[in-house]
C-alpha cells in the first residue's frame, strides 16, 4: 500500500487559519447583487448582467447566456477587452465567488489590481503549475535572463478544477500589505485560497504585484479587479469581506492562579490566589504553574474602536472555561472550546478570561479569538494552543490503480461501512457502497487522508483530499418499478441484493459483482480519457421486465440533448453512452428529480466534472 507519512503539529496559527479561511460570520460582507453593473467603475462593452450561463464542450472560448439578472459574464471581443474594476477599495479582503470557465478559457481575479489568482480551464491537468487554475501567477522581470524572467509563482496544492461550464466555487483570504510613514513593512499575502472545497494555497507571501498588475507600486488600498482581456468567464454569488476596520486590543492585562480542581466556575472572592502578576499576553505558558488542577484567570480592558457585534473564540485544551465582557457572560463555562457573541460599544470595556486545567494527560493551552465588523479573525492571546489531534497524518496515494476499504463517513450524515475507495493515477477516484451496488462519491485531485483510520485506536474511516462530487444518500442504483412513474425502491431484501464481491482486469481496476432480482450483475467503471471523468458499465446476465437503472437524483436535471445531462445546478455532466435505444425519464420524487432508464442487457453512462 502506497502512503506517504509527515508530521505536522496543530498550533493556533494553523487552527485559526482555517476559521479565517471559512469567511463565515464576517459581518463587513457585502454581496453583490448583479441586478446591473453598479458595483462596478466604466464597465466596458464585454462585460454583461445575466440570468443563466451555459459553456459549450466542442467549442472554444465560447459561453451563451439568457437575459436575466444574478450573473456577471465577460465576453472579450477585438473591440471590447476591458478590466473591470469594483467601486470598493479594499486592503485586507475575503472573496467568495462561483465562477465559470469557457473551454480553454483564462481569466484572473486581481487583489488589489496587483496579486493575481489565475482562472483557467485546468481540467484534467496532473501537474499543475502557477499559470494554472487556482495558481498565484508569476512576477516578471525583463532584466533578468531568458528563462528566469518568470519567478515566484505558486502553483496550487493539487488540481481540483472542474469541466468548462460547471460552476466551480473558490475563496479567496488576502492580506493586504502594510506601511509606516509611506515604507512597506510587511509583504502582501495570500492568508488561504480554497478552490472546490480544497485549500490550495496557504500562507504564500507575496513579494510584489504580479505579472500583468494594474501598476508596479504597492498600496494600502485598491480596487479588485477582474480580467477582461483574455477569455470568457462568469461569476455568481459574490461576497466580498472588507476588513479595514482597527482590531480590539487587550490592555493592563493581569493574571491570578489559584490552586484546585475546578470543574464549574468558582466564587473568587472565597480563594486566595497562589500567585498574580501584570502580563503582557494571554498565555498558558508561565513559570511556576503547577502541573495540573488549577485556574487561571486573567483580567484586563478591551479596547474597542468599532462599535457593533463581535464573535469570541475560546479554546481550553486540558479543561474549560469562561469569558466575560463588561461583566457579562458570554461564553458559559465549557469545556475545551467555546463560543459566544457581544454587541460592544466603542471604548474601553472590562474583559475577563478563566481557564480551568484538571485533564492530567493534555498539556496547558489556553487561546481567544476574535472577529467583528470590520475585523477579520484573529488571537489576542499568544499562539500555544492545541488541537487536542497532533497527529502524524496518513496520507495514501495513488499512483497506480488502488483499492482501500474503510469506512466513509457522508456529509449529509450516515457511514457507509463497507465501503471500497477505488483510486487511480489519473487522480479521479471514488467510493463504491458495496451494500447497495451504488457509486456513493467522485472526486478530484489526491486520494485519501487515512489518519482516522490508523491513529491511536482508530475508528476505521478514511477521507477523501480532493474536490468531491456527492451523489446522495446510499440506496439501489437498479430496481424493479410496476412502471415507470413507480417510487423508487428502497428494500434491498426485497429486491434479493446479495454483493459478490469484485474482479480485477490487468490494470488493477475492480468490476463489482452482485445478485439481484435473480440475475447476476457486473459493474465496472474506468476513468475516462484525458482524466475528464469516469465511464460506468453495468451488464446483467438475465434481465428481466421492468428494471430500471437511476443515473441520476438532484435538485435538477437538464437534458442537453443527444444524450447529455446538466446536473444539480450545473454541478456535472452525465452522459448516456450505451442504454440499447432506451428512453430516459426525468421525473419528480420527493421535491428531488430523478433520472432513470430502463435497463434490458447492459448500460453505460459517464460523469464528467
Amino acid at each position: 500500500m502506497p502512503f506517504t507519512r509527515f508530521s505536522f503539529c496543530f498550533t493556533a496559527l494553523a487552527c485559526f487559519a482555517a476559521v479565517m479561511c471559512s469567511l463565515q460570520g464576517a459581518q463587513a460582507q457585502n454581496k453583490l447583487t448583479l441586478s446591473d453593473l453598479g458595483d462596478f467603475k466604466n464597465a466596458g462593452a464585454n462585460w454583461h448582467i445575466a440570468g443563466t450561463v451555459k459553456a459549450d464542450l466542442t467549442q472554444k472560448n465560447t459561453l451563451n447566456y439568457s437575459t436575466g439578472v444574478g450573473v456577471l459574464v465577460n465576453l472579450p471581443t477585438d473591440a471590447a477587452q476591458d478590466d473591470l474594476f469594483t467601486n470598493l477599495q479594499h486592503g485586507d479582503l475575503d472573496i467568495e465567488l462561483d465562477y465559470m470557465m469557457a473551454k480553454g478559457s483564462n481569466s484572473g481575479i486581481y487583489l488589489q489590481g496587483r496579486y493575481e489568482v489565475q482562472l483557467l480551464d485546468s481540467w484534467g491537468v496532473l501537474n499543475p503549475h502557477s499559470g494554472d487554475n487556482g495558481g498565484i501567477y508569476e512576477r516578471w522581470d525583463d532584466a533578468k535572463p531568458e528563462g528566469k524572467k518568470g519567478y515566484d509563482g505558486h502553483a496550487p496544492r493539487q488540481n481540483v478544477s472542474r469541466a468548462p461550464g460547471l460552476w466551480q466555487h473558490l475563496k479567496i483570504s488576502f492580506q493586504a500589505p502594510k506601511f509606516e510613514g509611506g515604507v512597506k513593512i510587511t509583504n502582501a499575502k495570500m492568508i488561504g485560497v480554497t478552490l472546490n472545497g480544497v485549500l490550495i494555497q496557504e500562507n504564500v507571501e507575496l513579494s510584489g504585484p504580479t505579472r500583468g498588475a494594474v501598476a508596479n507600486d504597492e498600496v494600502a488600498e485598491a480596487a479588485l479587479r477582474l480580467q477582461g482581456d483574455h477569455g470568457p468567464v462568469a461569476f455568481r454569488n459574490i461576497v466580498l469581506s472588507n476588513y479595514n476596520k482597527g482590531r480590539p486590543s487587550l490592555t493592563g492585562i493581569h493574571y491570578a492562579v489559584y490552586k484546585g480542581k475546578y470543574v464549574v466556575e468558582p466564587n473568587y472572592n472565597t480563594l486566595k490566589p497562589m500567585m498574580q502578576k501584570a502580563a503582557p499576553i494571554i498565555s498558558s505558558a508561565i513559570s511556576g504553574l503547577p502541573d495540573n488542577e488549577y485556574i487561571l484567570r486573567y483580567t484586563g480592558m478591551l479596547h474597542v474602536q468599532e462599535p457593533g457585534e463581535y464573535n469570541f473564540s475560546i479554546n481550553t485544551f486540558g479543561g474549560g472555561g469562561t469569558l466575560k465582557i463588561n461583566n457579562a457572560t458570554v461564553i458559559p463555562f465549557s469545556n475545551w472550546r467555546g463560543k459566544g457573541t457581544a454587541n460592544l460599544a466603542a471604548g474601553d470595556i472590562p474583559f475577563e478570561l478563566s481557564y480551568s486545567k484538571y485533564i492530567d494527560w493534555a498539556k496547558p493551552a489556553v487561546g481567544v479569538s476574535i472577529k467583528g465588523p470590520g475585523v477579520r479573525e484573529f488571537l489576542v492571546s499568544d499562539a500555544n494552543i492545541s488541537t487536542g489531534d497532533d497527529a502524524d497524518p496518513v496520507l495514501v496515494d495513488a499512483p497506480d490503480n488502488i483499492i482501500l476499504r474503510s469506512f466513509m463517513d457522508l456529509p449529509e450524515g450516515g457511514r457507509v461501512v463497507h465501503a471500497v475507495n477505488v483510486g487511480s493515477p489519473e487522480k479521479i477516484h471514488y467510493t463504491y457502497d458495496m451494500d447497495n451496488g451504488m457509486i456513493v462519491q467522485l472526486w478530484r485531485g489526491n486520494f485519501l487522508d487515512a489518519t482516522p483510520m490508523w491513529h491511536e485506536r482508530g475508528d476505521g474511516s478514511s477521507r477523501p483530499t480532493g474536490a468531491i462530487q456527492y451523489f446522495g444518500k446510499p440506496g439501489l442504483n437498479i430496481a424493479k418499478l410496476t412502471d415507470a412513474n413507480a417510487r423508487w425502491v428502497t428494500d434491498t431484501s426485497n429486491a434479493g441484493y446479495r454483493a459478490k464481491g469484485y474482479e480485477l482486469d490487468e490494470k488493477g481496476r475492480p468490476a463489482f459483482k452482485y445478485l439481484l432480482y435473480g440475475t447476476s450483475v457486473s459493474d465496472a467503471t474506468t476513468v475516462t480519457e484525458n482524466g475528464q471523468g469516469i465511464h460506468r458499465q453495468i451488464s446483467l446476465q438475465d434481465a428481466t421486465d421492468n428494471i430500471y437503472m437511476r443515473l441520476a437524483t438532484a435538485n435538477s436535471i437538464e437534458d442537453m440533448g443527444n444524450g447529455w445531462y446538466l446536473i444539480n445546478d450545473q454541478s456535472y455532466y452525465l452522459k448516456l453512452d450505451d442504454a440499447a435505444a432506451a428512453k430516459p425519464l426525468i421525473r419528480g420524487q420527493d421535491g428531488s428529480k430523478e433520472l432513470i432508464v430502463p435497463v434490458h442487457k447492459s448500460i453505460g453512462y459517464s460523469i464528467l466534472f
